[in-house]
């Protein structure tokens, strides 16, 4: 299937000068250019995001049109991880009153503690954290006056056939994704930064191309071997290790859009949201990036896809050294703001430009959206565009 192909970040930000206008004047020039796209209107029903904020800032309320359009994006990004998140723990995480759905899967959840015995608890509690996030900005947007976001319409993916799912209709796709691993050399490099336009190696280049389940997609992907090792298949095993990696990619996501959309909010409550659950992403991530080392290496071909999935040992040549050692799960100091200055432990990418559309078009690259609709696109690039849109005041 043909991914969505989606506008450019450069052509989301506001010229500086632009910084002095009115928030009338943004406003309409805000939504003179989503018209001009042909969305206008897209990311909001019934009464329109600047009508209701036209109204809230009315009655006293401090929130800017560029916050809420920084909130709102925020909470689409956190109903699509939960989502996403929902969909893991239904199959290797803990089951529960905080985080219900789903029956488990013996052998995924048993591949998946290869990588940590403690896998189950720790996918358990990053899907009740999302769901919190989106729950929490959704409602802070109410009690501003603001229009919530909902992506229930577009909950229209079918859930995996393997014993363990719910059968519902799902907003994310984990069976078909591409995913991305040069965060596990970026975020070892004492060099690069892709603020400074540098690139990254893929640490497992066969899951970065073509599309590849990080979940049982029946249960043929998780029938026992009894050749192996707690008879958990090298196919099994091959899916466990994809989930564990695309855990560090979505959150290092995360990682990377609270601190760059923080940038450009106005008001201090809503610097402090994005500050205090961007820092709940980092430590996700953290933790996913050091059971993602833990991956045993194998090579297997995927009877459905036919293609060949390597998980190579990171630490032995043509591996191994920095880049690639598996006990470096804090982030290697580097290039920060310019190469003149002294080397940094930070995180990365951080520039504001177009951090929305950027999120965006990485989420899709991931394989995320495959099978969503036209319309669900367009809700999307909306709301992306919103958030780029505003300017710190």
């Amino acid at each position: 299937m043909t991914r969505e192909n989606l506008p450019t970040a450069a052509s989301t930000t506001e010229e500086p000068t632009e910084q002095k206008a009115s928030s009338s004047g943004r406003a309409v020039k805000r939504r003179s250019f989503l018209k001009s796209l042909g969305i206008a209107g897209a990311a909001v029903s019934g009464a329109s995001l600047i009508t209701s904020l036209a109204e809230a800032q009315g009655r006293g309320n401090i929130i800017t049109v560029g916050d809420v359009a920084i909130l709102r994006f925020l909470a689409a990004a956190e109903i699509l991880e939960t989502d996403l998140w929902q969909q893991y723990n239904e199959f290797g995480g803990i089951q529960d009153s905080e985080v219900p759905g789903g029956s488990g899967s013996r052998l995924y959840t048993k591949a998946l503690e290869i990588l940590d015995a403690d896998m189950p608890q720790y996918v358990h509690d990053n899907t009740e954290d999302e769901l919190t996030h989106e729950l929490f900005i959704n409602a802070y947007l109410v009690s501003k006056g603001a229009e919530p976001v909902s992506l229930e319409p577009f909950r229209t993916l079918p859930s995996s056939q393997a014993t363990g799912a719910q059968q519902i209709g799902r907003l994310t796709n984990l069976m078909q994704l591409s995913v991305d691993t040069t965060w596990y050399t970026r975020y070892r490099s004492r060099t690069g930064n892709p603020d400074l336009g540098d690139t990254f190696p893929n640490a497992i280049p066969s899951i970065a191309t073509g599309q590849h389940p990080a979940i049982p997609r029946t249960d043929a992907d998780v029938q026992p071997d009894p050749s192996k090792p707690k008879h958990i298949s090298d196919l099994t095993q091959a899916i466990a290790n994809t989930a564990g990696f695309h855990f560090a990619t979505i959150e290092q996501g995360g990682s990377s859009l609270y601190p760059q959309l923080a940038q450009r909010v106005t008001s201090p409550e809503v610097l402090r949201i994005l500050l205090s659950i961007g820092g709940t992403e980092i430590c996700h991530f953290q933790t996913w990036s050091d059971k993602a080392g833990n991956a045993p290496p194998l090579s297997v071909v995927d009877p459905v896809t036919g293609l060949t999935v390597t998980f190579p040992d990171l630490n032995s040549p043509p591996l191994g050294g920095e880049d690639f050692q598996t006990n470096l799960i804090m982030p290697e100091p580097t290039a920060f703001l310019n190469r003149k200055l002294p080397v940094v432990s930070i995180i990365r990418p951080t520039a504001t430009k177009g951090a929305a559309m950027g999120a965006l078009k990485f989420l899709t690259a991931d394989g995320l959206f495959i099978g969503q609709s036209p319309d669900f696109f367009k809700f999307m690039r909306t709301l992306a565009i919103e958030a780029d849109l505003a300017q710190r005041q």
